[in-house]
């Protein structure tokens, strides 16, 4: 299963070889720390879901795997079914937000907060 993690400098959704094939990807998607702007867990992760999928698996309801794409920009999502949802935005990124599915989505979304450098430094 996806799970959000901080590698360095960057946020990175860390997929398995089967995500990465699911949602046509070699690698795992990262957006740098820096460009945080928001980060939450939810309920439903389908509320979420903006644009259109493309490359990527997509079953209303049950999976969306891989990156979504949307007038002025694209997200990468794996969301499956209705669990919880980690999502993290981005602001002058290459994505403008993750959001992953997972049991522990708060924990995941506590893990990058903590990771984000201090607004006074």
């Amino acid at each position: 299963m996806a799970i959000l993690v901080v590698e360095g400098a960057d946020v990175v959704v860390r997929l398995s070889w089967l995500e990465r094939l699911g949602a046509c990807r070699r690698s795992n998607p990262r957006a740098p720390l820096a460009n945080v702007k928001e980060i939450r867990a939810i309920e439903n992760g389908w509320t979420e879901v903006r644009g259109i999928r493309a490359p990527g698996t997509g079953i209303p309801g049950v999976i969306m795997l891989g990156t979504t794409r949307r007038r002025g920009g694209k997200d990468f999502d794996a969301i499956y079914r209705t669990g919880l949802t980690a999502v993290v935005e981005f602001e002058g990124a290459e994505w403008g937000r993750f959001a992953v599915s997972h049991e522990d989505a708060w924990r995941m979304a506590n893990k990058v907060q903590e990771a984000l450098p201090d607004e006074d430094e």
